[in-house]
C-alpha cells in the first residue's frame, strides 16, 4: 500500500503513525511538508520518502484581513499540487493519504489523485463563543477579531468537504466541529507509549546550575511549548508567589520558550516570561526556567515531579498533560475543556479554576501537607492513560480505519 502523509511540519501528530506504516514492508510511505528547518524530521524512518515544498510566499499586502488564512491555505496547498504534479508524472500512485487539514495543504490532493482515500487529520474548528476565544477577560476580543476568527474556517469547511473520514484527538473536539461533519468523524488520540513513559522512583536529577534534585525533594513542574496565557502562564506565576512562600524548600522547574504559540504577542516586544516576572517576587534560586529541552530530559523533570500543574484555555490537550499522567505525576489542573475529558476531581488528579491562582497555590500546600503526597492520584493518572490512551489502542484504531477506508474503493 502507497500511503502520503502531508503535514507542514512532519512528522508532528503522525510520528508514531508514519513509523508504524513504514515498519511493513508490504507499505510505501511518502511524506509532504515545508523545508522550513524542523529537528524532529530526523526521527523519520530512513525509507520514508520526504517530498518538501518550500515555505509559500506570504498573502498579498492588499488582502482583507479576514481571508488572510484562506489565502495562506490556497498559497500552500498550490505547493502541494505542484509536488503532486511531478508524482503524477513519475508514476507514483497513493492508495491513502492521511493529511493535517488546517493548513490547507490537502485542499487539491482529490483533484490530483481522486482515486485515493484522504483521511482529514481535523484539529480545532474555532469559535467566536465557547472555547478559546473570549474566555480570558484579560485579552477582550472586539467585533472586528470576533468576525475574522468565524471566517478562518473557510479553507477548514473546504477540506472537511475533501475528506473520506475525519479523525480528531479528543470528544470535545469532535463536539466543535459542524454536526454534519461529526457523523464521518472519528475520536483517536495519538495516544502514549507508556513503556518510554513511565514513573522511576529512583530518578536523580543535576540542574545546570550544579542543584542535585530527586524524589524527596519537594519539585514543582510546569511545562508547555510556550510560556503564554493560552497555557495559563500568567495565573501560574501569581500561584508561584503564594506557593515560594508557603514551601520555603520547594524548586520549581519550568519548561517552555519565550516565543508564542497562540497567544497574541506582546506589543512592546517583551515575552510573557518577562513581564510577569517583573510584576512578580520569586526566589531565583529556587525558581527554574529551563527553556526548551530534549524528549529525554522533559521525561526525566515528570518523573521527578512531585507536582505538576497544567493550565489552558478550552483549546487542544498539550502530549506534556498526558505524559504527565503516564508518568503518575499529581496533577493540578484547570477545569476546562477538554481537560475534564480525562481528569476527575480527587480521583486521578485535582481540579481547579483557571484563574484562582490562590486555589492552585492551596491545593499544592494540601498535596505536599499529605503523608504520601497523593501519589495515589498519579497512579490513577497512569492508569487512564494505560485503560484508554496507550499508543498502540491508537495505532489499531487508525490501522482498522484505513483499512476500511481502502476497502471501500
Amino acid at each position: 500500500m502507497n500511503i502520503l502523509f502531508i503535514h507542514r511540519d512532519l512528522p508532528a501528530q503522525f510520528a508514531s503513525l508514519i513509523r508504524y506504516f513504514a515498519a511493513s514492508s508490504q507499505n510505501k510511505v511518502f511524506g509532504i511538508c515545508d523545508d522550513v528547518s524542523t529537528p524532529l524530521l530526523a526521527s523519520m524512518p530512513d525509507n520514508v520518502t520526504l517530498l518538501r515544498y518550500p515555505a509559500p510566499v506570504k498573502p498579498a499586502p492588499q488582502t482583507h484581513h479576514y481571508v488572510l488564512d484562506l489565502e495562506r491555505g490556497v498559497l500552500r496547498a498550490q505547493c502541494v499540487v505542484k509536488i503532486l504534479q511531478k508524482c503524477r508524472q513519475q508514476g507514483v500512485h497513493f492508495d491513502l493519504i492521511i493529511a493535517h487539514i488546517g493548513w490547507g495543504e490537502a485542499l487539491y490532493v482529490k483533484d490530483l489523485y481522486p482515486e485515493a482515500r484522504l483521511l482529514g487529520y481535523a484539529e480545532f474548528f474555532f469559535h467566536t463563543h465557547g472555547a478559546d476565544v473570549g474566555f480570558d477577560p484579560a485579552f477582550p476580543v472586539s467585533l472586528d477579531f470576533l468576525l475574522q476568527v468565524k471566517t478562518f474556517n473557510a479553507q477548514l469547511l473546504l477540506g472537511l468537504n475533501e475528506c473520506d473520514a475525519l479523525v480528531t484527538p479528543t470528544y470535545w473536539q469532535k463536539s466543535l466541529f459542524p454536526k454534519q461533519y461529526q457523523t464521518d468523524m472519528h475520536v483517536i488520540h495519538e495516544g502514549v507509549d507508556i513503556d518510554q513513559v513511565k514513573p522511576d522512583l529512583d530518578i536523580h536529577f543535576t540542574l545546570a546550575c550544579g542543584l542535585q534534585l530527586d524524589r524527596s525533594n519537594e519539585v514543582i513542574t510546569y511545562c508547555a511549548r510556550s510560556l503564554e496565557p493560552y497555557r495559563g502562564f500568567p495565573v501560574f506565576i501569581k500561584a508561584l508567589e503564594i506557593i515560594c512562600q508557603q514551601r520555603p524548600k520547594c524548586h520549581i522547574l519550568i519548561v517552555g520558550g519565550d516565543e508564542v504559540s497562540y497567544s497574541p504577542a506582546l506589543s512592546n516586544g517583551q515575552s510573557y516570561r518577562e513581564k510577569y516576572l517583573q510584576e512578580a517576587q520569586l526566589p531565583v534560586d529556587r525558581v527554574h526556567f529551563l527553556g526548551h529541552v530534549s524528549y529525554t530530559t522533559h521525561l526525566q523533570l515528570l518523573q521527578l515531579s512531585s507536582v505538576h500543574i497544567y493550565l489552558t484555555y478550552p483549546f487542544v490537550l498539550s502530549w506534556s498533560f498526558m505524559e504527565a499522567m503516564a508518568s503518575e505525576c499529581v496533577l493540578i489542573c484547570s477545569n476546562t475543556l477538554p481537560v475534564v475529558e480525562l481528569i476527575e476531581h480527587q480521583k486521578n488528579g485535582l481540579l481547579v479554576d483557571f484563574f484562582d491562582y490562590q486555589t492552585i497555590a492551596e491545593q499544592v500546600e494540601q498535596v505536599f501537607n499529605h503523608s504520601g503526597r497523593m501519589n495515589y492520584l498519579g497512579r490513577q493518572a497512569r492508569q487512564t492513560i494505560s485503560q484508554h490512551y496507550q499508543r498502540q489502542f491508537s495505532l489499531a484504531q487508525y490501522q482498522n480505519l484505513c483499512q476500511t477506508l481502502i476497502s471501500d474503493t
